[in-house]
């Protein structure tokens, strides 16, 4: 069970940190975030929305208050994650590494998620 807590609370811990970081790019840098989205094929009014909900998602992963609106919160980040990856990946500009450890640090918060508090 000790193991178990570990793990879950470091992947639960990177998965935040590195979307804490993004939405506060997104916030503090607005104006180069928004004008490099277009590269990765996203339109630039997509980066505000962005940032509130990886906040909200960070609350509502951390609270445990709804357990919907914590499912949804994982299936977000997942989907983000995965779509940062693929942008990347397909503009080639060898920016991706952090979106396949938020892929990876995502599914195993919630996977251990599932472990500590569903059972």
């Amino acid at each position: 069970m000790k193991w178990t807590n570990v793990i879950y609370w470091i992947s639960t811990g990177v998965m935040c940190a590195i979307f804490a970081y993004s939405a506060q790019m997104y916030i503090f840098n607005y104006e180069q975030i928004v004008s490099y989205f277009p590269n990765l094929g996203f339109p630039g009014w997509l980066v505000a929305p962005l940032a509130v909900l990886k906040i909200l998602g960070i609350v509502a992963v951390l609270s445990k208050k709804s357990r919907f609106i914590k499912e949804w919160a994982y299936a977000g980040f997942l989907f983000d994650s995965l779509l940062a990856f693929f942008a990347h990946y397909f503009a080639a500009d060898d920016q991706g590494m952090i979106a396949a450890v938020a892929i990876v640090a995502t599914v195993v918060s919630k996977v251990f998620d599932e472990k500590l508090y569903n059972s």
